[in-house]
């Protein structure tokens, strides 16, 4: 067996291993042996985890990266970078505190229900078995939790007592009002009356015997004794070893190595050109100033939505405007189809505008787009038809549905590297103005306040975590640089907060693909191929930026040696 074929055997193995050790994993990516299963959060599991991971290491590492070809030396590289990154992670003990009102377990679990097939009677009787599972994981997460406060490893006080309403909420919900008990509302007609009415028994009672009561038991859990415990400074800067916790997320995150202070001036460099050009837009429609004019949008009525279903229904057409034009940005084609719902009423409060699942590998389950429709009153319209492009299409939902589809790893394929998917995400919602979208000025100013927003999350997160900023301080320099609505400026707030690192992704990514396009176009000139260079981008799945750099510079050199 060659070094090659080594290679293919072991990241299957290890793939293999990542399905069986994560069962909502595998529900996400489409593999869905393990649907009857949840994972296990046990302290014992997590230092499995860390000897296995070890071990994997040990094994990618003895393969010999000379006797490899281009492609399994990339594949070896990212493996192990990869591996070593979680175990870094592991050290630090990050999965001490999993509970948060942004991407906390859980909401994680409820979310399952969402991307699980409903297709037969198999389906239900996997589903069925994962709420009876629910009591044994509350009580493995409180563990956790228990031995995060041993080890000061908490999240902020407010913050967790925000998750408690959320758990609450899911704990009194009874009968059919339960997320958990959406499945009853589909089943398909083949399976027959008896079943269904079996099935529909079945789950109400798994709702009512193991949902509430596990929600119940940790919502009382956080109340007391758990967030009282919680730290009173936001910035990751308070737990052990907090500068060198954040500057791994930088480095996890964004995969670059750059010092945060670096960040933030950057940052506040990119939030005062984004300023320029929207006084610009202001001054074409009459105001000589920024604040009135973003007083105006948040208070005219013009640019506050009158329901769900006008939310809902603008977000479907942006995205039916841009379809058609995909094959003029791209040689690659996405399968997979993608549906705009409302997110659920428990994650409203906390959560942003809106939210991307990603759709099964063979496409019968579609992409969802979940937009929060909640505090209509305290919204716009305006940043709606960027977002649309940024969560579908052609930002999360082409790229991810194009990786699904690309001859690679399934590591690869299902990676996540934030600032490459984020990073293209952002740089997509620009192709409606190269398009000639944005017709309404209103509209690109929200375009603009998009770009901003994640301007701003440049200087507010390593304000936070780096130079102690206080919330409020965050909260202030959102009321002094953007027109956000108020429900978008309190939960990106704590989302910064909630998620050290997370929130640099999505400028610093969508700002290397920038240079990379201009640094093509100048090695290419007059041979340069929005389209070929898309392809490039969006080719090898999601990888780390400087691994982007190196593939599409070599790419464009290439290119421009070509005879013509």
């Amino acid at each position: 067996m060659s070094q090659d074929q080594r290679l293919v055997a072991l990241l299957s193995s290890e793939w293999e291993y990542e399905l069986r050790e994560d069962p909502q994993l595998a529900t996400v990516v489409g593999d869905y042996r393990y649907n009857d299963r949840l994972k296990d959060y046990s302290l014992a599991a997590e230092e499995r985890q860390r000897q296995d991971l070890s071990e994997w290491l040990r094994r990618f590492r003895g393969i010999e990266e000379t006797d490899l070809n281009e492609e399994g030396r990339l594949n070896r590289t990212l493996m192990i970078r990869n591996l070593e990154e979680r175990l870094t992670a592991i050290e630090f003990k990050n999965y001490e505190m999993p509970i948060n009102p942004h991407s906390g377990v859980q909401l994680e679990w409820v979310e399952l229900v969402s991307v699980m097939p409903f297709r037969d009677l198999k389906d239900y009787e996997d589903y069925l078995s994962r709420p009876h599972r629910l009591p044994r994981v509350i009580d493995e997460v409180i563990e956790v939790l228990q031995q995060g406060v041993k080890d000061r490893l908490l999240p902020p006080r407010y913050l967790l007592e925000k998750t408690i309403p959320q758990c609450e909420a899911i704990a009194g919900a009874a009968g059919t009002a339960n997320p958990f008990a959406a499945p009853i509302s589909h089943i398909p007609r083949q399976i027959s009356a008896p079943e269904a009415k079996r099935l529909r028994a079945a789950i109400l009672q798994a709702v009512d015997t193991y949902v509430r009561p596990a929600y119940s038991k940790l919502a009382r859990y956080i109340a007391l004794p758990y967030a009282p415990m919680g730290r009173t400074q936001p910035g990751i800067w308070a737990l052990p070893n907090g500068d060198a916790r954040y500057r791994f997320a930088i480095r996890q995150i964004t995969t670059t190595e750059l010092d945060p202070k670096a960040i933030h001036q950057l940052g506040l460099r990119e939030v005062a050109r984004i300023e320029r050009e929207q006084l610009a837009v202001a001054n074409r429609l009459g105001f000589t100033q920024l604040e009135p004019f973003r007083s105006y949008i948040k208070h005219d009525a013009r640019f506050i939505p009158k329901s769900a279903a006008q939310i809902l229904s603008l977000y479907r057409n942006y995205i039916a405007q841009m379809e058609p034009f995909v094959p003029k940005l791209t040689h690659l084609t996405a399968k997979s189809h993608l549906e705009v719902r409302s997110m659920e009423t428990y994650s409203e409060q906390s959560a942003a505008s809106a939210k991307y699942l990603q759709g099964s590998v063979d496409g019968s389950r579609p992409g969802i787009l979940l937009v929060n429709t909640g505090d209509l009153s305290h919204r716009t319209i305006v940043g709606i038809e960027s977002t649309a492009y940024h969560g579908g299409i052609p930002g999360h939902h082409l790229q991810i549905s194009i990786a699904q589809q690309l001859a690679i790893p399934a590591f690869r394929r299902e990676g996540g590297y934030t600032a490459y998917t984020e990073g293209w995400a952002l740089y997509s919602e620009k192709f409606g103005k190269d398009l000639g979208f944005y017709r309404d000025p209103y509209s690109d100013y929200g375009r603009l306040s998009n770009e901003l927003l994640r301007a701003i999350r440049l200087v507010v997160d390593t304000g936070v975590h780096h130079d102690r900023w206080s919330r409020q301080q965050v909260v202030d320099f959102f009321h002094q640089h953007s027109s956000e609505d108020e429900p978008t400026v309190q939960s990106e707030t704590d989302r910064y907060i909630a998620q050290p690192g997370q929130a640099l992704a999505y400028k610093l990514g969508e700002q290397t693909i920038l240079e990379l396009r201009q640094q093509s176009k100048a090695t290419l000139s007059a041979r340069f191929d929005i389209r070929a260079f898309h392809d490039e981008v969006l080719g090898a799945g999601p990888i780390p930026l400087d691994v982007l750099r190196t593939r599409v510079s070599s790419w464009a050199k290439r290119q421009a040696a070509s005879p013509q």
